[in-house]
């Protein structure tokens, strides 16, 4: 009888120690969307599992498009030397950002990065923004103060970037944080890229924000190069997905050139986010086709790499593919660009005929200036 109950416990405590040696990130990590290989040799397109309806499929495409093309015309405006500043391409990767903004619901908040700009238009924001804003006109969202996507718009649920990359997920937690005390119920994405996972303020916002259970979705771009360095040399791990374990969070890596893909484990997190889950990560596998702003000459790539991505794994072609697959005809798509190309052109136009700041405005709306009154030059130093 006694050896018995010495067997039952032996064979109990045999089970519990396989149970905690099991990886918990193995159980936690959700790979449904992660990128496949091409089966029968044809290019990759998109997933067919989608909840997304037809026109809600031409409205993604026209974010796709109008996130490209926009920047392409940024690139122009750069070589005629009216852009101050740099330019910061995502190209090869617009689906991560658009696919997930366009998950979210109006009211929810993204703080993006500087290769997000199709996050920001999908939360409203205007081409003609865009393009005074990189231009520093008086007429751009900052006045001149600040480039690129260095703005916000809180009522659209964009709150503006800085260069500290890692700094906006404990921004972002804050905002969360704020918003429960508040009683407010709403999700954010922080998006952040490979390398800055690496930063000290990644892990203060996102743990943060698993111990309290915020509704935080951190949105990892995992593009193959931070500035020049590539992802072996900057993290250990495989997956960046596998950093979720050491938070207690679940995560999942999703093909970031599926635009249909990054929408929907998008909108798996943000509902598991909004019902009381807490935070989720999410690793979107893409690839930065440019270098890290346009006077990067890429000769860290080796040769050929760009070329392969180009031709086998753009998101735009890809998402073409699909809708052609699935009943779209050549002429919509064309409609759709056209009616683009429209807008960019009158918007450009609108911003490169907006005026420069005057000097003086740079000292307003620094500060709030119903506390802290403007800082113009002192007197003395005027003679």
């Amino acid at each position: 009888m006694e050896s018995e109950k010495t067997v039952d416990k032996d064979a109990a405590r045999d089970k519990r120690r396989r149970r905690l040696k099991r990886p918990r990130f193995q159980m936690r990590v959700s790979t449904k969307f992660a990128p496949r290989k091409s089966t029968n040799g044809e290019p990759l397109t998109c997933t067919s599992e989608t909840t997304l309806k037809p026109e809600q499929l031409l409205e993604l495409y026209r974010y796709l498009k109008l996130t490209r093309l926009v920047e392409e015309r940024i690139v122009n405006l750069y070589r005629q030397t009216k852009v101050v500043g740099g330019v910061f391409r995502s190209l090869g990767q617009e689906a991560t950002a658009v696919g997930s903004a366009y998950a979210l619901q109006p009211h929810d908040f993204i703080t993006p990065l500087i290769r997000d700009l199709g996050a920001v238009l999908v939360k409203g924001i205007r081409p003609r923004e865009i393009f005074a804003q990189y231009m520093a006109k008086a007429w751009g969202p900052s006045g001149g103060r600040d480039l690129n996507i260095h703005f916000g718009d809180m009522e659209k649920g964009f709150i503006g970037p800085i260069s500290h990359l890692g700094d906006m997920i404990p921004v972002m937690t804050g905002i969360l944080l704020g918003a429960r005390m508040q009683k407010k119920k709403f999700v954010g994405i922080a998006y952040i890229g490979d390398g800055g996972m690496s930063t000290g303020a990644f892990h203060e916002g996102l743990n943060f924000a698993a111990v309290q259970r915020l509704p935080l979705i951190v949105v990892a771009e995992h593009n193959r190069y931070a500035y020049s360095t590539p992802t072996s040399l900057q993290t250990a791990v495989k997956d960046l997905a596998e950093k979720a374990a050491g938070y207690g969070i679940p995560a999942y890596i999703v093909d970031g050139n599926d635009v249909i893909a990054c929408y929907e484990v998008t909108k798996a997190a943000a509902d598991y986010a909004r019902r009381g889950g807490g935070a989720v990560l999410i690793e979107a596998k893409t690839y930065r086709r440019k270098g890290h702003a346009e006077h990067d000459d890429q000769r860290y790539i080796p040769p050929g790499e760009i070329e392969w991505w180009e031709k086998n794994n753009d998101p735009i072609d890809r998402f073409e593919k699909y809708l052609l697959q699935t009943g779209v005809s050549q002429q919509q798509l064309d409609a759709i660009t056209a009616d683009v190309v429209r807008e960019i052109d009158e918007d450009c136009t609108w911003a490169e005929s907006s005026p420069m700041p005057d000097a003086e405005q740079a000292a307003y709306n620094v500060f709030d200036n119903s506390i802290v009154p403007p800082a113009f030059r002192p007197k003395v130093l005027e003679s």
